[in-house]
């Protein structure tokens, strides 16, 4: 699978890991190589360079790909437990992601050190409360959204580990229950 390339003076992402990553997908969605997972797929990092592929179109069929392996994944683990249990599952992964953003404003996540710099505050304290609608008020939220979200840096700000983890288990979620 190729994809459009950047212009040869912007940054894209270099089309050798791109297409390694790619074939190690294929062979996993084939049945080859069980190694890969829609973690491993929704966590994905290339390379940037000159010239290479143009990030929101990689991107986009990363996606898709991380959809496909989550519903196998799914599937394979109602299979093992039961639709019931699955469904435990997912209420408790969402109840403990709403335990997490009922905190206070500003002190929803751990803060970077003294001298580091974390997400701001404010913006992720606003998309959370877009996610605690979303959970309790069905506010519209896609995957989409969150795989896209970005927040500027401040110093002292949230923890990028915590907030990266919560957004990671925000689109476990989501696809549990698609």
């Amino acid at each position: 699978m190729t994809f459009p390339l950047a212009d040869p003076k912007s940054l894209g992402y270099e089309t050798a890991a791109v297409d390694a990553f790619l074939d190690r997908a294929r062979a996993a969605f084939q049945g080859t190589d069980g190694s890969l997972t829609s973690a491993d797929l929704r966590s994905a990092a290339f390379p940037l360079v000159k010239g290479g592929y143009l990030p929101s179109e990689v991107d986009v069929a990363v996606d898709r790909l991380e959809d496909t392996f989550a519903e196998r994944e799914r599937d394979a683990r109602v299979a093992e437990v039961g639709v019931d249990a699955w469904n435990a599952e997912a209420r408790e992964l969402a109840q403990e992601i709403l335990n997490r953003i009922a905190r206070a404003k500003g002190r929803r996540f751990r803060r970077s050190g003294l001298f580091g710099y974390g997400y701001n505050v404010a913006d992720v304290d606003a998309f959370t409360d877009r996610v605690h609608d979303f959970f309790t008020a069905g506010a519209h939220l896609s995957r989409s959204e969150v795989r896209a979200t970005v927040f500027r840096p401040q110093l002292r700000g949230y923890d990028e580990s915590q907030v990266d983890f919560l957004l990671d288990e925000l689109v476990r979620v989501m696809l549990a229950v698609r």
